[in-house]
């Protein structure tokens, strides 16, 4: 079946999208006044990390780094299952149990189209070389504090010239996005910055009937007809940690040192979209780090997992 490509309908989408993702942050929506400033309180108070929390979370996203290891070395028993992806989450999910509680959230292992689902939990589908596998999986320690990472990966080792040009895209985005972080800007800004190398390369590859500057303005946005999720969240004991701040402390709040969040840009072009050439068509990629502000600007707590095309296909070639 073919996309029907209807503009206006597509940015009423992502409009939702955002909105459902951010309804927690809406303290009308808790039931009763206790329970809403109760809540409030509480993932407010777990807006800054202390030391204690800060050390749990770079092991977190150190055991992490130990389940992306086990997959990369488990991918010719995953290529060769019917149903790779399972054996993906089953892999990382082994060492999530080894080495803490269990895992943060539901694994995603989202092999070529699947990709371009955003949740794709089901798991169920062939890991085939040629495609890129995304994988989107955290630790939790016994302590509750969970790592979310990100990455994806060519399955045979090699990605193809679509393949890296899409990747490294989201990679610069995410690099930019990384740059400014500091005390003192808004976190709303960080996704701002990605979007604004992501208009910039779709409008770049022939994907936008405008501009990138046109299509970043607020009444326009046909770049996020490719990127339909926000950039960043808050990261501690929830995966969507302080979900029920206010959203003046949280989307409008000023960066704090001691802050712990991801950044994690994509890009999503369905395999049944003609608004793209075929060449794009079912390419879904993410890359998603946790970002800890410091006094002096950011660190990226999960630098130590291969981030670059070239440091992905060195990882893979071990």
């Amino acid at each position: 079946a073919a996309t029907l490509v209807v503009r206006d309908a597509d940015r009423d989408v992502t409009d939702q999208i955002d909105g459902r993702r951010l309804l927690a942050a809406d303290s009308e929506a808790l039931e009763t006044d206790g329970d809403t400033e109760l809540s409030r309180d509480l993932s407010e108070l777990r807006l800054v990390k202390d030391a204690f929390e800060i050390a749990e979370m770079r092991a977190a996203v150190a055991a992490t780094k130990l389940g992306f290891d086990d997959v990369i070395l488990d991918l010719p028993n995953v290529v060769a299952h019917t149903r790779g992806e399972r054996i993906v989450e089953g892999t990382f999910n082994r060492r999530a149990r080894a080495e803490g509680n269990t895992v943060g959230y539901d694994t995603i292992a989202a092999s070529g189209p699947h990709a371009c689902i955003l949740h794709w939990t089901r798991n169920d589908g062939a890991v085939v070389p040629g495609d890129l596998i995304l994988i989107d999986a955290g630790i939790e320690l016994d302590s509750y504090y969970t790592a979310d990472i990100t990455r994806t990966l060519p399955v045979n080792g090699t990605f193809s010239e679509v393949q890296r040009r899409v990747y490294e895209a989201v990679r610069e985005a995410a690099d930019a996005a990384f740059a400014i972080v500091r005390p003192g800007i808004r976190f709303r800004e960080i996704h701002a910055e990605a979007m604004k190398v992501i208009a910039a390369k779709t409008a770049q590859w022939g994907l936008l009937p405008v501009s990138a500057e046109i299509s970043l303005e607020p009444e326009h946005q046909y770049h996020r007809r490719y990127m339909v999720h926000g950039t960043s969240h808050h990261l501690g004991l929830d995966v969507h940690d302080c979900a029920v701040a206010r959203r003046e402390l949280y989307l409008e709040g000023v960066l704090e040192p001691g802050m712990v969040f991801t950044i994690e840009p994509g890009l999503y072009f369905q395999p049944d979209d003609l608004s793209v050439p075929e060449e794009y068509r079912g390419i879904g990629v993410r890359i998603e780090d946790n970002i800890l502000v410091t006094e002096s600007g950011a660190e990226n707590l999960s630098v130590g997992i291969p981030r670059t095309a070239d440091d992905v296909e060195a990882w893979l070639a071990r």
